[in-house]
């Protein structure tokens, strides 16, 4: 369920879900002004909503070269999204992309209802899916990160610059209730992530303490990776027998799971990781930096793919990019085109003339797993050789 992090409180009905209304905006050639497909990415954005509790009533999109800077949508356009709003009872509104603090508070004021954006919704995912104190410390940082530069007054009591009376008499541009207040919020703010900083170094080095330990055992270490809800868990449950947390929901793993195998003379680690999505916000890629080593430093990326998604090599593209900005580019690679026995077997066609070394399996039948247990241990064993 979405958190008072992402709602505020006292919003929605105790027992109900809370309502959603979506707003984006579509490039004038009919791609979305912040990147490609809008139709995919809002696609996308009703699944983040409705893994985080939430129940989408409807959606708003305009098509624009560009997103307004003060409304992200047009005048018009707002107004539309305040009456749709109110008649859906909506006690939020999600916008496909990155707002503003100045954004934010403009769409409040017009449209009444609370405004976050997607990348408040995938920070309170991750909130809720965070099970072990690494996880929690990791989100934490992400969520203070993102609240900093957007804290803000409301009304009267926060107002931002007092003077004259207001101020004791001090005259005009003298910090009031409200700057002061902000202040304070702030210290908190940044004593808080000071502490957790703390705290995830140590973590950090346990896990650093870890891996050195398995490199001087001179066991080989492969991480999963892939876009979120590609079948990298239930993977990593078919290889090896483990019991790792399956959903069908996105961000359903978060913290890192480690098995070994052994196969003959072969031993090696296999690490399920988080999954990565389309726009992942950059303060999750900074506060995961630790976690996400785990591809960095393998031996062997295993990248899972969606076979069955009909924006696969997108979703290809994006993972690709994240693996490049956290310098594990040049971690080898293979890839596995998971989910074959409900993908059409032409999309998996064209996925295997697209990167001929892939590896077609399905994680929920196990057809195709011996040929990837094979290509593991080739793969691993070929550089000792």
């Amino acid at each position: 369920m979405a958190g008072s992090w992402l709602l505020g409180t006292g919003v929605g009905t105790p027992g109900e879900r809370p309502t959603a209304v979506l707003v984006a905006v579509r490039g004038e050639e009919g791609d979305g002004a912040g990147g490609p497909g809008t139709e995919t990415s809002l696609t996308e954005l009703r699944r983040l909503a409705d893994t985080d509790g939430l129940r989408v009533a409807d959606t708003v999109v305009q098509s624009r070269s560009r997103p307004d800077p003060a409304t992200f949508v047009g005048s018009g356009k707002v107004d539309e999204l305040a009456a749709l709003a109110e008649r859906t009872h909506a006690d939020l509104v999600i916008a496909d992309g990155d707002l503003s603090p100045g954004q934010v508070r403009n769409l409040e004021q017009r449209v009444g209802v609370r405004v976050v954006d997607r990348t408040a919704l995938i920070l309170d995912i991750f909130a809720e899916h965070a099970r072990t104190s690494e996880g929690r410390v990791q989100v934490e940082l992400a969520q203070i990160a993102y609240q900093l530069p957007r804290l803000r007054g409301d009304g009267r009591s926060m107002s931002r610059v007092g003077g004259g009376r207001m101020a004791g008499g001090a005259g005009m541009g003298v910090r009031g209730p409200g700057e002061m207040r902000l202040e304070t919020q702030r210290r908190t703010l940044r004593q808080r992530a000071t502490r957790l900083r703390r705290n995830a170094s140590e973590l950090a080095r346990r896990r650093e303490r870890t891996r050195s330990r398995r490199a001087r055992n001179q066991i080989p270490s492969v991480a999963i990776t892939g876009y979120t809800n590609a079948g990298k868990s239930a993977l990593l449950n078919r290889l090896t027998g483990a019991d790792a947390q399956v959903q069908d929901v996105l961000f359903a793993t978060l913290d890192p799971t480690v098995r070994r195998i052994s196969t003959g003379e072969l031993t090696y680690t296999l690490t399920d990781t988080v999954g990565f999505v389309r726009h992942l916000p950059h303060q999750l890629v900074d506060a995961f930096r630790s976690t996400l080593d785990e591809v960095t430093r393998s031996d062997l990326a295993l990248h899972v793919v969606d076979a069955s998604a009909p924006d696969a090599l997108d979703q290809i593209t994006t993972v690709h990019g994240v693996l490049h900005e956290i310098g594990a580019g040049q971690v080898p690679e293979l890839l596995v085109l998971n989910k074959i026995d409900t993908a059409p077997p032409e999309w998996v066609d064209a996925l295997r003339r697209a990167y001929p070394e892939a590896v077609a399996a399905s994680a929920l039948t196990g057809a195709g797993i011996d040929d990837l247990r094979a290509v593991l241990a080739h793969r691993l064993i070929a550089p000792r050789a």
